[in-house]
């Protein structure tokens, strides 16, 4: 199944979403479908993705990102280093009263989220593309969320400016990263296990959260290191 074979691919969507527990409304559905294929369209010219084969793209790509899904309790949320509007697209599209912004640096990856936007007509999301640490928002958001960031230190570190107080960053991981919370100054309120229908990998959320009072400390880290 190499090519977007529509109703095979919704087949593997709902089953996967079943076995996760997740319920979505058929519309919504049809717009994660709609967004995996602007997805697979735009990768054979532009790359977004090393994902390419459709089938895969439900598996990694939308199941992985709605896995959590539960635990998104927040009013404004940053996806950063979003690359194609993973997680945040489908977050945006399941959780319509949820502010998100997705935020990359690549003109390419910015392009294609504002036609994703555009297209799906998502009214609550926001493309920004820009450099994470000269990003300067007008608000400042509950929840900073990433899957691309592969160290803990630097995702805290470049973003802390950009979190409301008693807000939280949720970092999306494989194994459990014992190196990299070893390497900072916040004690994670909570690591929860993530089930990804499909996937025979681990995956894990870290809850991170942010207290104002340790900004002197880690900015002294950061001009240290």
């Amino acid at each position: 199944m190499s090519e977007f074979n529509q109703q095979a691919l919704q087949t593997r969507l709902q089953q996967g979403l079943e076995a996760m527990a997740l319920e979505i409304a058929p519309e919504i559905r049809e717009k994660l479908l709609h967004y995996l294929a602007l997805v697979h369209k735009w990768n054979k010219v532009h790359n977004l993705t090393a994902v390419r084969a459709p089938e895969d793209m439900v598996t990694l790509h939308l199941l992985d990102s709605l896995a959590v899904l539960p635990h998104i309790k927040a009013e404004r949320l940053l996806d950063v280093g979003s690359g194609a509007g993973l997680p945040g697209i489908p977050l945006a599209l399941c959780l319509p009263e949820l502010k998100v912004t997705v935020l990359d640096s690549s003109h390419k990856k910015a392009s294609f989220m504002r036609q994703a936007k555009a297209e799906l007509a998502i009214a609550n999301l926001e493309v920004v593309c820009d450099r994470v640490e000269q990003f300067k928002p007008e608000a400042l958001y509950d929840v900073i969320i990433s899957r691309a960031f592969s160290d803990l230190n630097q995702f805290t570190g470049l973003t802390r400016h950009l979190c409301k107080p008693q807000g939280q960053w949720l970092a999306m991981k494989g194994v459990h990263p014992y190196d990299e919370l070893a390497q900072i100054n916040i004690k994670p309120e909570r690591i929860v296990p993530l089930t990804v229908a499909g996937l025979d990998a681990q995956r894990h959320l870290i809850f991170l959260p942010f207290n104002p009072q340790d900004t002197h400390h880690e900015n002294t880290r950061s001009k240290a290191a």
